[in-house]
């Protein structure tokens, strides 16, 4: 339509038309953005670059469903309360912002849930508290950010919800990272996988945005996951592979068998991020084994706990524990818990790629074995590189690297002090 029609056109429509067109979804989305057409799908996981309009399309549909009243009860997942508040509710995309000025859905903050006029509901979950979502039931669901959730359990106990209605399905919506369950849920038969990259939105993006992050990323893995929205199985400047990791999986040996058991730990004073625990032994021909991945998140005296209860299964000689963060809080949590065992001090004194660097060698020497899969860890390694961007935290990792530098330098468990 040529400009002066168009003008004219929009100057004879009434309020309530425009309201009703800039509200229209349909007339904006491009097609990646609407559901998939038909279909016997379950997840449509939407996994698409920065800026692509991911939390856009999980808003619309949610919105399409509730003011549409073809659900009554639905999900709403971020990784925490203040992601779910801040961005799938209240944010710029968010489900406020998004709706027909005549049907703004009543937002309750203190009951972590909106209602909409016609009664339709949706409730609000933070994926770090994975056991909230087990019990209730929906027939719809938006799950935000999976790629950053911190535990898988979360996503299974949300599908494990999604149980109400004649046909229950979900969104997902997510900046990749390279997380096997995140690969399995893409190659999942009831999945519907759509993958977009930043610049597919680059009209409705700032250029100084595009320019900034293209600039930064270069044009290396980092660029294909943030920009180009691709799932990948590892960076190519990992220091571990995946399938090298995959064939050091055997049967163990016995803990008899085992001159030596350590538990590593990366504690989290503050209890944000996880605290990694790694529980590695070496037998007398010197192969190192990891025996077992126990970390968790939770306060010290969650994690405590747990270590106490590893240490006395696995009958551990020492903890190896890093101390640049607790310093000796470290030990005397530990002590106070009633953890008898000689405490090892680790020291970083140097960055995560030179600290990891000796123990992927060690790997490289077919020196280390494992004795399960180690998902999570698994992912952590694969995922690590020296371009790695600062302020990511692979607790498991950093465990790992403690423990096995601990049992590489043989040195005595109970006084010196490891560096690395």
């Amino acid at each position: 339509m040529p400009k002066e029609m168009r003008a004219k056109l929009i100057e004879s429509l009434s309020i309530e038309e425009i309201q009703y067109l800039l509200t229209d979804w349909s007339l904006w989305a491009r097609k990646k953005q609407l559901p998939p057409e038909g279909g016997d799908w379950r997840v449509w996981l939407l996994i698409a670059g920065r800026g692509f309009g991911k939390t856009r399309a999980g808003a619309e549909w949610i919105r399409m469903l509730a003011e549409n009243q073809l659900v009554r009860r639905i999900a709403l997942v971020g990784e925490t309360w203040h992601d779910v508040r801040s961005v799938m509710v209240e944010g710029a995309s968010g489900l406020l912002s998004i709706a027909h000025p005549q049907k703004v859905p009543h937002w309750l903050p203190s009951r972590r849930m909106l209602v909409w006029n016609n009664g339709v509901r949706a409730f609000c979950y933070a994926a770090d508290a994975p056991d909230q979502l087990r019990g209730p039931e929906w027939e719809a669901a938006w799950a935000d950010e999976i790629a950053k959730w911190r535990y898988p359990l979360a996503f299974d106990n949300l599908l494990l919800g999604l149980r109400q209605g004649r046909n229950p399905r979900l969104v997902a919506t997510t900046t990749p990272r390279p997380k096997t369950w995140l690969r399995d849920l893409a190659a999942a038969p009831d999945t519907i996988l759509v993958q977009g990259t930043t610049h597919e939105n680059a009209a409705h993006l700032a250029p100084q945005f595009l320019a900034s992050i293209q600039m930064r990323l270069g044009s290396g893995d980092l660029a294909r996951q943030e920009l180009g929205g691709e799932l990948l199985a590892q960076y190519k400047g990992a220091l571990w592979q995946r399938d090298a990791l995959a064939s050091l999986v055997c049967t163990p040996p016995k803990r008899g068998e085992l001159v030596r058991c350590l538990i590593g730990v990366d504690p989290s004073v503050g209890g944000q991020d996880e605290t990694g625990i790694i529980v590695a032994g070496k037998t007398a021909d010197g192969v190192i084994w990891v025996l077992e991945d126990a970390s968790c998140a939770g306060t010290p005296d969650q994690w405590i706990r747990r270590l106490r209860r590893i240490a006395e299964k696995w009958r551990a000689d020492a903890v190896v524990a890093e101390v640049n963060q607790g310093g000796q809080l470290i030990e005397q949590l530990l002590r106070q818990s009633g953890v008898r065992l000689p405490i090892r001090r680790a020291r970083a004194m140097r960055g995560k790629a030179e600290r990891a660097a000796p123990i992927a060698a060690a790997y490289a020497r077919d020196e280390i074995r494992h004795a399960d899969s180690f998902p999570e860890l698994t992912d952590q390694l694969c995922a690590f590189s020296p371009d790695m961007p600062a302020g990511q935290s692979p607790d498991r990792m950093d465990a790992l690297v403690w423990v096995i530098g601990a049992l590489l330098t043989g040195l005595d468990s109970s006084t010196a002090e490891l560096r690395l």
